[in-house]
């Protein structure tokens, strides 16, 4: 049976809104992570068939296919492709999924996957926004089929988690803490140089930008819940972020080949769906399928990525999986860490074959919500187990 393997996955540090990387073009912030995987692996760059970036609102500097943009940026040959592709939040990892579904059909045998997102420089719902100038208020209303299905029911992030949060019974006290224990594990994670080997310093940037040090539970009750009488709060949902993140994936006969030693085995890769309303809710059944086709059970996996769009949703998905929460974004997560929407796929990666690998664990699971409700899972098996 062919096998796709897990080379590498590294990282810009994640800037805030405003922050270190906001000037940086997209292209270049892309180009900044293609580099550092081909020059720190030793890979010919001209061996690459094809490159797969994640990306959302792709207008301006994220335009006209902004995964060979970045490529071409970095200054790497011109005859491998690029392609760019939105899957939402889940941009990047689906950007793995194809790269690992390519090696596993023995069409290619090695394939950067990856993502960027400039979210100061383009902010989120741009493109959604920019419809207007069309007669498009959104992307839903006017479709006679959308309207018979789901009528004129705002579709919305915001609505989806705080709809979970009053399902689920979570109390914006529980979220909070969610949240302030995500910052905490961050903050211990900064400290203890947990992410420095997947980190590509830009310019002198090396640290993520989004964990508050002076955040507490005090400060959280003071803030403003982002509806009227509702339960969510800025303190509770992702930051909005900038970075870039990259991932090799290869053939058995690729690494064979080119001696090289891969440090994980992409054990499975799936994608589900859950109603478009609900929204964020799709890792739930994601989950449940990726774990049953592949004979796992939840207590067999050593560590999870589940992105934290809102402290609702990971909730949530606990409440139904029983997973361990000790073995949850243990290094915190988006609303610590950040959301670079579509960069986080890989950066959620690289964070978990790395931590990982510091664990001596076997499995890695790694899921997120994604907008229309999709949401993809990739699970890893860890190559350097101790």
């Amino acid at each position: 049976m062919a096998e796709a393997y897990l080379l590498d996955a590294l990282r810009t540090p994640i800037g805030r809104r405003g922050g270190a990387l906001s000037a940086l073009h997209s292209a270049d912030l892309g180009a900044h992570v293609i580099k550092e995987a081909v020059r720190r692996n030793g890979i010919d760059p001209a061996l690459v068939d094809d490159v797969i970036f994640g990306c959302t609102d792709t207008l301006g500097s994220q335009a006209g296919n902004i995964a060979r943009t970045a490529w071409l940026a970095a200054g790497l040959p011109d005859h491998v492709p690029g392609v760019t592709i939105d899957r939402q939040c889940g941009s990047s990892q689906q950007a793995v999924t194809f790269a690992a579904q390519a090696v596993l059909s023995g069409t290619m045998d090695l394939v950067l996957a990856g993502g960027v997102q400039n979210m100061s420089q383009i902010p989120i719902s741009a493109a959604m926004l920019a419809g207007r100038e069309y007669g498009f208020d959104d992307p839903f209303s006017g479709s006679k089929g959308w309207q018979e299905r789901y009528g004129s029911t705002e579709v919305s992030q915001f609505r989806s988690a705080e709809m979970i949060a009053e399902h689920w019974d979570l109390s914006r006290e529980a979220m909070e803490e969610f949240a302030y224990r995500s910052h905490q594990r961050a903050i211990s994670a900064v400290d203890e140089g947990r992410f420095d080997a997947e980190i590509v310093p830009v310019d002198g940037f090396r640290h993520d930008e989004g964990p508050r040090r002076d955040t507490s539970l005090e400060r959280m009750a003071g803030l403003k819940p982002l509806s009227e009488g509702g339960r969510l709060t800025a303190a509770v949902s992702s930051q909005i972020s900038d970075g870039a993140s990259a991932a090799l994936i290869a053939s058995e006969d690729f690494v064979r080949e080119h001696g090289i030693t891969p440090r994980a085995r992409i054990h499975h890769v799936s994608v589900r769906a859950a109603d478009p309303v609900w929204m964020l809710t799709g890792p739930i059944p994601a989950t449940a399928r990726a774990l049953q086709k592949t004979g796992l059970g939840v207590h067999d996996i050593d560590l999870f990525e589940v992105n934290e769009a809102f402290a609702s949703v990971v909730l949530a998905w606990l409440d139904e999986t029983g997973a361990d929460p000790e073995r949850v974004n243990v290094n915190g997560g988006g609303i610590a860490l950040g959301h670079p929407i579509g960069a986080t796929g890989t950066k959620l990666l690289a964070t978990l074959l790395h931590e990982l690998e510091r664990r001596g664990g076997r499995y890695g699971l790694q899921t997120m919500c994604e907008g229309g409700g999709t949401a993809n899972v990739t699970i890893i098996e860890s190559l350097q187990r101790t």
